[in-house]
């Protein structure tokens, strides 16, 4: 009884581990968090963060979270140091599959109307806690450009 017990013990390990692999080999996608509190100049840097991690892996899942000065190039008009407008590249980000997600706390803050906002970028409640929710449940890699 007592070999038995033990060899079913390692069929299940084994059974565990083939599904653990095969799972991680079709969830081959690495998973990305941007971080933005800064304003205008990070955001230009992300812009081409973003750009180059793209080029370098297509399958990336990226997600832009912004809070504080952050979200100003998510804002109608915004445009960066060379007054080129942001929204061109946003929507070309988007395309590819980019999410954008901006701080309700604040736009409430800042007084800012959600309507400013990109149509790409999804309002969540709190960038912070989008943030940690991402790198704690779904298992997002942390960057800050």
């Amino acid at each position: 009884m007592f070999k038995f017990l033990i060899a079913l013990k390692s069929l299940l390990l084994a059974g565990i581990m083939a599904t653990s692999l095969s799972a991680q080999a079709a969830d081959d996608v690495i998973k990305t968090v941007y971080h933005m509190s800064e304003g205008i100049p990070q955001a230009s840097r992300a812009i081409n963060n973003i750009r180059n991690h793209l080029a370098a892996d297509p399958k990336a899942k990226i997600v832009v979270v912004t809070h504080g000065l952050g979200i100003d190039f998510l804002l109608d008009g915004a445009t960066n140091q060379m007054e080129q407008p942001f929204s061109g590249a946003i929507g070309e980000l988007a395309a590819k599959g980019v999410e954008f997600r901006v701080c309700n706390n604040t736009l409430v803050s800042r007084k800012i109307d959600p309507a400013r906002v990109a149509m790409e970028a999804k309002i969540v409640p709190s960038g912070v806690a989008e943030v940690a929710r991402l790198q704690a449940r779904e298992g997002f890699v942390y960057l800050r450009p």
